[in-house]
C-alpha cells in the first residue's frame, strides 16, 4: 500500500508545497547564477531512473559551461577548478538540488530513494543490481546520503541503497528525510570528487599509525 500508492501521493503533495514555499528563494539562486557567470540558470543531465530507464535530471548550474557534461565530478580531476563562485555555497548547502522537486512532481523521482546514478556509471548501476536498487524510483535524498554521501565508495553506497530497498517504509523514509536535514545543517560528507574518502582517510590514518 505504501511503496505502491502512499509513497506517490507524499512526494506529489511535498514536491507541490516545496514549489511554492521555495518559489522566492529559488528565484533569488536564479538570479545569483546569472549574476556570477555566463550560461544558463538550470542544469540538465541524463539519469537513471526507475527499472534503468533514463531522464533529465534538473539542478542548478554549479559549474562552468566548459565543464565536461557526463562525467562524474570525482573523474574531473581538481572538481573545485569548474564550480562557480556561487557554486561553491550551492552545493555545500545542497540547493543546487531543488529543481528536482519538478522532477518528483512529474514523476521521474522520489523525495526519498537512491540518488540518481549518471547514464554511464555502469559500475553503480551494476553494483546496485545486485540489491534490486535499480528498480525503484531514485530519490532526492535517501539512506546513504545520510551515511556517508560523497565519501562513500561505490560498493558500500549501492549495499545502503539496497539496505533502503529493503526497509522502505513510512517510519524508514521519514528517518532519512529528517536525517537529511541534520547532514545538510552539518555539510556531512560533501567532499568534491570525494567517492572513497572514508576509506582514503581510514587508510592514511593507519599508515600514520603504523
Amino acid at each position: 500500500m505504501y511503496k505502491h500508492f502512499l509513497k506517490r501521493v507524499i512526494d506529489v503533495v511535498l514536491s507541490f508545497l516545496g514549489i511554492l514555499l521555495l518559489l522566492l528563494p529559488m528565484l533569488i539562486v536564479a538570479i545569483a547564477i546569472k549574476l556570477d557567470s555566463p550560461g544558463p540558470i538550470f542544469f540538465k543531465q541524463k539519469r537513471v531512473g526507475n527499472h534503468k530507464t533514463h531522464f533529465n535530471i534538473l539542478k542548478f548550474r554549479t559549474m562552468r559551461t566548459d565543464t565536461p557534461h557526463d562525467a562524474p565530478t570525482h573523474e574531473l580531476g581538481d572538481p573545485a577548478k569548474w564550480i562557480t563562485k556561487s557554486g561553491k555555497l550551492l552545493r555545500k548547502t545542497s540547493l543546487d538540488e531543488l529543481p528536482q522537486l519538478f522532477n518528483i512532481f512529474v514523476g521521474h523521482m522520489s523525495i526519498i530513494g537512491p540518488r540518481p546514478a549518471l547514464w554511464n556509471q555502469y559500475d553503480l548501476i551494476e553494483e546496485r543490481d545486485k540489491y534490486g536498487a535499480n528498480d525503484i524510483k531514485p530519490g532526492l535524498t535517501g539512506w546513504a546520503q545520510i551515511n556517508g554521501r560523497d565519501e562513500l565508495e561505490i560498493p558500500l553506497k549501492a549495499r545502503l541503497d539496497g539496505e533502503y530497498v529493503q526497509n522502505m517504509s513510512f517510519l524508514f523514509d521519514c528517518k532519512c528525510f529528517f536525517g537529511t536535514i541534520t547532514s545538510v545543517l552539518k555539510s556531512d560528507g560533501v567532499v568534491e570528487g570525494g567517492t572513497g574518502e572514508m576509506k582514503r582517510q581510514a587508510e592514511e590514518k593507519e599508515a600514520i599509525n603504523q
